[in-house]
């Protein structure tokens, strides 16, 4: 079994195309399904944000795997398979490893550093348990990567030095405004995971008074009490635009929350920042006088707040340890089932020559069978003990795969996905 990762992020595809590919969580457990029914697909899981959608996958060859993939991607979207390849890029067994880590740790992150990426991926592992689509394989890669993302943030300043999402779009936001947003009146839409990181980073900035609007009240009341916001019902939308001079939307709708006929003739500034995937704030805004309206897209292009060169290092030095690690357990795991094949063929020639031996000898006590079967199993036993404990050590060093392919050789071994992975270079650019 070999790893696969396949997505589009911020740093390969325009805000647009990331609509047409993101995922909303109720359809996730369908697409993995999907996925996993392929002819390649063993193992998935589905991690869609707001400037990321990508499929980690356990597969049995590299190109059937990719095909699949891709297939799956393209028939979710829409995007015909050709224009879909110009956006995604492709990561293979040990670089698929270090993307995953990096993508945790925040390396990857639009704003290099940010933590929320750790829960998001989070989810999309639990998603993934919930479908029973994660196997051994990615439980071990979902699990070694959010503790490698844990173990970034507790022991460097990546987290300090870098900012989040909402971070970001509020410096834009400031440079708009006149540079202070403290005291500006702000609306957030959306009380998921987003909202509320918005309403915590807006009420740190001292954006205030602050509402909260949400198409599920009791969810919006919650969020409001605990940062000391109020929270006013979505059919009062319009009227708590018109007092504020900054807003926030990141909601999971599939259709634009704010047109252009919501926004139309703004005496003073407004900023939109506009945090959802697919958009809530439709195209047209944008041409508004007095509306500024900040996307994905404008976050990649403005952002300039970078982590210290060595907090930087520091956690790729992390991530390049872990990946040896991980590396590690995989070759030894790819040769478990070589030697469980082993052992059981050695049990199954013992029980064919007991077989043979009660055949000849009828006159045998059950006692006397019994202790020529006890000893001919401690022989297989004591014979099979050192090489197969030395060849787990050596399968575990680079190079170790050969190990299993030989004794697969040697002893005529059929073992189920045992195929040795072929040197498929890594496509795509760093994503």
């Amino acid at each position: 079994m070999n790893l696969l990762s396949v997505g589009a992020s911020y740093r390969t595809a325009r805000v647009g195309t990331l609509e047409q590919l993101s995922i909303p969580g109720p359809d996730i457990p369908a697409v993995l399904q999907k996925l996993v029914a392929q002819p390649y697909v063993r193992e998935a899981v589905v991690l869609s944000t707001c400037n990321r959608v990508e499929v980690f996958a356990a597969v049995t060859g590299f190109h059937g795997g990719l095909g699949d993939v891709c297939n799956v991607l393209a028939e979710e979207s829409g995007i015909g398979a050709n224009e879909l390849a110009g956006h995604l890029y492709v990561h293979y067994d040990e670089a698929a490893v270090r993307h995953s880590f990096r993508v945790s740790s925040g390396l990857d992150s639009m704003v290099v550093g940010e933590a929320q990426i750790l829960g998001q991926l989070r989810d999309a592992y639990h998603a993934a348990t919930e479908a029973d689509s994660a196997g051994r394989l990615l439980h071990e890669l979902m699990q070694q990567a959010l503790r490698v993302g844990k173990r970034a943030h507790a022991e460097t300043g990546i987290d300090r030095a870098g900012q989040s999402v909402v971070t970001a779009a509020l410096d834009v936001a400031a440079d708009v405004l006149g540079g202070d947003l403290t005291g500006r009146p702000g609306l957030v839409i959306g009380a998921g995971a987003m909202g509320a990181l918005s309403v915590a980073t807006l009420t740190r900035s001292g954006v205030g008074p602050l509402r909260i609007t949400n198409r599920g009240a009791e969810r919006a009341a919650r969020l409001a009490e605990a940062y000391g916001a109020t929270a006013v019902p979505f059919d009062s939308l319009d009227a708590a635009l018109a007092e504020a001079d900054l807003v926030v939307s990141a909601t999971a709708s599939t259709e634009p929350v704010l047109t252009a006929e919501r926004l139309a003739g703004r005496e003073r500034p407004l900023v939109v920042l506009d945090l959802a995937v697919p958009r809530d704030v439709a195209p047209e805004v944008a041409d508004l006088p007095n509306v500024t309206v900040v996307d994905i897209d404008g976050l990649a292009a403005a952002r300039r707040t970078l982590p210290a060169a060595a907090e930087t290092a520091a956690v790729e030095q992390i991530v390049a340890s872990e990946v040896d690690n991980f590396l590690g357990w995989m070759r030894g795991a790819e040769i478990a089932p070589t030697v469980a094949a082993l052992r059981t063929r050695a049990e199954d020639v013992v029980a064919a020559e007991l077989g043979k031996l009660n055949a000849r000898r009828p006159d045998f006590t059950d006692d006397q069978r019994a202790d020529v079967a006890r000893t001919l199993h401690r022989v297989v036993q004591q014979l099979l003990h050192s090489p197969t404990v030395r060849v787990r050590q050596l399968a575990a060093e680079p190079g170790g795969d050969q190990y299993a392919a030989l004794l697969r050789e040697l002893f005529d071994l059929d073992v189920p996905h045992a195929t040795p992975a072929a040197a498929v270079p890594e496509i795509g650019g760093q994503a």
